[in-house]
């Protein structure tokens, strides 16, 4: 270094900022920064011991990571050599490193690199000096704006400790605004300053933790004011104002603080606070951020976070986001605010996300093939029935019927879970019904689609069975849907009552319960544990607190079941049940579709008396029982068949031979078969006789409104439920009706020889994969009062 060399630097360092003259020289001098270089911290041990490993110091601007590198380079044996990242490249690291080698075997003496804004260096760069670092020619200490977990090689950063510094409090703002103005080296010492405290507040404040602002705007403060009469400078707050204008806001577009502020954005729309999301909003448009960023991130949210819960959350994010290609800024800052606000105040669900669920099992599981009536039917339905037995939703009650849409494997996998807020609430509602609706015709009803056909036969009949199997789920679950709609509202729910289902099944009443009474409380009597299971893994229904009690047993045993639990005193304000009654002592009836049980007046009459203990004074018992009276019998299916071949010989015969074979099948006469057939009519005799001597079978509304009465409940009321379904005889059906132990084949076999049961039971299997038939189902609905408080229900009730 010449002469002139060494004027020049005394010349730079003379003018220098002020924010430079000032830097600390030693680690006593420096502020703040006290959780890393305080009494004890490692890194001053480290600096004091000159032990220094490589470093990387990470924090805002103005917070003192080149200033610390300066304190080691006055400290440090060490040999310092300093670099920019924005103006150094490859050249300049490998000089830096000859440089360092040559010191290392000639001198023995360690290099220290001080690289600042190290983020800046790009990857070749960086990988450059990884292998230096890396056998410690050279320690490195790098300074960075950026999170240097994402923006620094991560192979130098497990090499180096990576220190935080944070911004400077106002404490120690105010110590580095007073130290320069008592300074006469560096700072205004010499001066005649008088600098207001409200002024040195205002700097701190706006300076937001940088003591390099402070110090900038203190410099202008006082080298713009001219003195006064009496030589003093003096700032008050107004010179202090003019200063320092805008506040100092750390954003970069493409660094750390940009996505975390954005993070911050859209966690405060999410968590419903308007004030937090617009605060971070003028933050990052005060900063610069593009607006059409954010409205991408808000058109985002309005989906994943809003969604279903307000469906027109979408439509005015979209168009605050079009209004705002027509205005631009600064008017556009309305369009983001509306947008912010409506989506910080609109009720939140991620039910969306759905999507990802759904989208997890198709890459986790093997591809199950499509429903055979989901198929395009337009090029094979003919030969291989694609399309076959699919039910067009808008031709049934509220355009919907159940029927299978998932592939096999996957009946019954619920991945869409609809929020309790906003609109979803009422989609929650109608969707959770209508899951359970075809939950319980798939279950209760035992009925499938139609599968491929994997021969092509062109049999007429048997595409016609598959188009009436398919109908029969559909007209099965809109049955069970207005079957328990009509037991819940006979039992007058209200949202604080406490309900007891007696047969929970498949949930079918249970879940409609829950929704009626949100304040109240729902039990549910399980008959086995697998039942309960199912009730307990939610089918879509309420969770947690809001879901319901689930007991395992008979309803002989629910006094003790709830006396264990310590519920025996708990009264209920409305008993419900389909088919509950069964449980106690009948079994399957010949007339009855799947799940439906006939029931014995005894058994009956003890389920009403525990239920009558069970209910509170007022209480009110809604059931829906099977009535095989009123239902049609297993002889009408041979009868129908019958009518349907004499109709199709009457074709051939004449107008009228097929007038009278119209005629017959429209009477639907027991008393007789029409043409000569004795062993149809020894079949309807003894199906006659079989039902007036079975108990089970024998129960109408009159004997129903009397059990009703003499167990005690007033106001009783009985409506009969009757419908027209149909049944297709299947080879299942036949073993069920005529199997070992089979109900109607034992009450036949008392009154027809075994030659005569065993071509009935031919005639039956004739039938399977036919066409299905006219089949009659009745349910009896019976409503009753508990009047005054009764004792307690008795186990001996059993």
């Amino acid at each position: 270094m010449d002469l002139f060399d060494h004027q020049r630097q005394s010349d730079t360092a003379a003018r220098a900022p002020l924010a430079d003259r000032m830097r600390p020289r030693t680690l006593d001098e420096f502020v703040g920064q006290a959780h890393i270089i305080g009494p004890g911290r490692l890194l001053r041990r480290a600096i004091e011991a000159d032990q220094l490993s490589s470093l990387i110091f990470y924090g805002p601007p103005g917070t003192g990571k080149t200033t610390l590198a300066r304190i080691i380079a006055n400290t440090t044996e060490a040999h310092f050599t300093a670099l920019n990242a924005v103006l150094a490249g490859v050249k300049d690291i490998r000089a830096a490193v000859e440089a360092a080698q040559e010191r290392r075997g000639m001198y023995r003496r360690r290099t220290i690199l001080f690289v600042d804004e190290v983020h800046r260096f790009n990857k070749a760069q960086q990988d450059a000096l990884l292998p230096w670092v890396e056998n410690g020619t050279v320690v490195l200490i790098g300074a960075t704006t950026e999170n240097p977990f994402f923006e620094v090689n991560k192979a130098l950063v497990s090499r180096s400790r990576v220190f935080q510094l944070r911004p400077l409090d106002d404490d120690d703002l105010r110590g580095v605004a007073r130290m320069a103005i008592a300074d006469p080296e560096r700072g205004y010492g010499k001066l005649n300053v008088a600098i207001a405290d409200a002024a040195v507040d205002h700097l701190v404040n706006v300076a937001n933790g940088d003591a390099r602002a402070v110090l900038n705007a203190l410099e202008l403060a006082i080298e713009t004011t001219p003195p006064d009469a009496a030589g003093r400078v003096v700032v008050d707050l107004a010179v202090a104002e003019e200063s320092i204008q805008r506040r100092a806001v750390l954003y970069d577009k493409e660094g750390d603080v940009h996505y975390d502020t954005i993070s911050a954005f859209i966690k405060s729309v999410r968590g419903s606070d308007p004030d937090a999301a617009l605060y971070w909003l003028a933050r990052m448009v005060y900063a610069g951020e593009d607006p059409r960023f954010i409205f991408r991130r808000l058109l985002i949210l309005s989906a994943e976070d809003v969604g279903l819960a307000d469906p027109n959350a979408v439509r005015v994010v979209t168009a605050c986001a079009q209004a705002f290609e027509y205005i631009g800024l600064p008017e556009g800052q309305f369009h983001l605010a509306e947008a912010t606000l409506y989506l910080a105040t609109a009720p939140k669900s991620n039910s969306t996300l759905a999507y990802f669920d759904a989208l997890g099992a198709v890459q986790r599981e093997r591809a199950e093939d499509i429903p055979t009536h989901l198929k395009d039917g337009n090029r094979d339905a003919a030969e291989l029935g694609h399309g076959k037995g699919y039910l067009y939703p808008h031709a049934y009650r509220d355009h919907w019927v159940a029927q299978q849409y998932l592939p096999g494997p996957l009946q019954g996998r619920m991945f869409y879970q609809p929020s309790d807020q906003g609109y979803e609430a009422a989609v929650r509602a109608a969707t959770a019904r209508r899951r359970e609706a075809q939950l319980a015709a798939m279950v209760e009803g035992d009925l499938g689609g139609p599968g491929e056909v994997l021969t092509f036969t062109g049999d007429a009949a048997a595409r016609q069975r598959d188009r009436w199997l398919a109908r029969a789920v559909g007209r099965t679950s809109s049955r069970l849907a207005r079957l328990r709609d009509r037991v819940v509202e006979g039992a007058r729910i209200a949202r604080h009552a406490v309900v007891l289902d007696l047969r929970a099944g498949t949930g079918l009443i249970t879940w409609e319960a829950a929704r009626r009474a949100p304040e109240g409380g729902v039990w549910a009597l399980a008959a086995d544990g697998e039942t309960a299971a199912v009730l307990e893994s939610g089918s879509g229904g309420p969770s947690g607190i809001d879901a319901p009690t689930v007991l395992v047993g008979s309803i002989a045993e629910l006094p003790e079941l709830l006396a264990l639990r310590g519920e025996a005193d708990v009264r209920f304000d409305a008993i419900v049940g389909w088919g509950a009654l069964g449980a106690l002592g009948g079994g399957d009836a010949p007339h009855a579709g799947d799940g439906e049980t006939a029931v014995a007046g005894d058994a009956v009459a003890a389920g009403l008396s525990i239920a009558r203990g069970l209910l509170a004074p007022g209480g009110r018992l809604s059931l829906a029982e099977a009535l095989p009276g009123a239902g049609s019998r297993p002889s009408d299916v041979l009868a129908a068949g019958a009518a349907v071949d004499r109709g199709t010989a009457a074709e051939r015969g004449g107008d009228s031979e097929r007038e009278d074979a119209s005629e017959r099948e429209a009477s639907g006469d027991r008393g007789g078969s029409g043409d000569a057939d004795p062993l149809l009519d020894r079949l309807r005799a003894a199906e006659a006789a079989a039902y007036a001597a079975d108990p089970r079978l024998a129960l109408d509304g009159a004997e129903w409104r009397a059990m009703l009465e003499a167990a005690g409940f007033a106001d009783v009321e009985v409506d009969v439920d009757s419908d027209e379904a149909e049944l297709a005889v299947t080879d299942a059906l036949v073993e069920r009706w005529f199997g070992a132990g089979a109900v109607y084949s034992a009450s036949l076999a008392e009154r027809l020889t075994a030659g005569e049961l065993a071509e009935v039971r031919a005639r039956f299997a004739a039938r399977a994969g036919g066409p299905a038939r006219a089949w009659r189902v009745a349910a009896v609905l019976v409503r009753g009062r508990a009047g005054q408080a009764s004792s307690p229900p008795r186990g001996s009730a059993r």
